[in-house]
């Protein structure tokens, strides 16, 4: 399976680090996120999450295109959370959300989707006995990434479109197209896994 629009190829440590082991330090990571307190300690998270950037040898770009979409999702929660609550606590809310999709971004760029799957079904496959498939669920993980890079493919090429028609303003001419785009992408990746007999049983 090829995931376009996710895995950065590289040779860096992170890039060789094996994929299960790899999911093993994000998530331990995200404990990090969730149970570190103060700002000044998300702060540091979120330096490090763009030094691992850098020792990925991630290009700029790639990095500007994460920051596009996450900083815009951030400050409305810092100002939502701002409102609601406190600066601190916006700012603690914040900066755990920057941290953890910096992260997550930077597993998928420096991961490839093959081999998070082969890790997925390695590591559950002690639980066949219990009835869980492994297969299943890799197949699961794997689907899930394509989809989230395949709406992201579909939204930048929608924005293009409305940019070169000159209506970068209208939330229809937007949203309708994402949505109509998108529901046939689901299809057609609904009647290849019907082909190839997956989800008969």
């Amino acid at each position: 399976m090829t995931l376009v629009g996710l895995h950065h190829p590289g040779t860096s440590l992170l890039h060789r680090i094996p994929a299960g082991g790899k999911f093993l330090m994000l998530l331990g990571f995200a404990l990090l996120v969730v149970l570190l307190p103060e700002p000044v300690h998300q702060l540091g998270l979120v330096v490090g999450v763009c030094v691992a950037y850098g020792f990925a040898q991630i290009p700029p770009a790639r990095c500007l295109h994460v920051a596009k979409v996450a900083l815009p999702l951030v400050a409305f929660v810092f100002l939502i959370q701002w409102w609601l609550l406190d600066l601190e606590r916006a700012e603690v809310v914040s900066l755990r959300i920057l941290a953890a999709i910096g992260a997550a971004n930077l597993f998928t760029l420096t991961t490839r989707i093959d081999d998070l799957i082969t890790a997925v079904e390695r590591g559950l496959r002690p639980l066949d006995r219990f009835g869980v498939q492994p297969e299943r669920l890799g197949l699961l993980v794997g689907l899930t990434l394509q989809a989230v890079a395949a709406v992201s493919s579909i939204a930048r090429e929608t924005r293009e479109a409305q940019r070169a028609r000159g209506i970068q303003g209208s939330v229809s001419a937007f949203a309708i197209p994402l949505m109509v785009r998108t529901v046939r992408h689901s299809d057609e990746l609904g009647e290849a896994l019907a082909a190839r007999g997956i989800g008969d049983d």
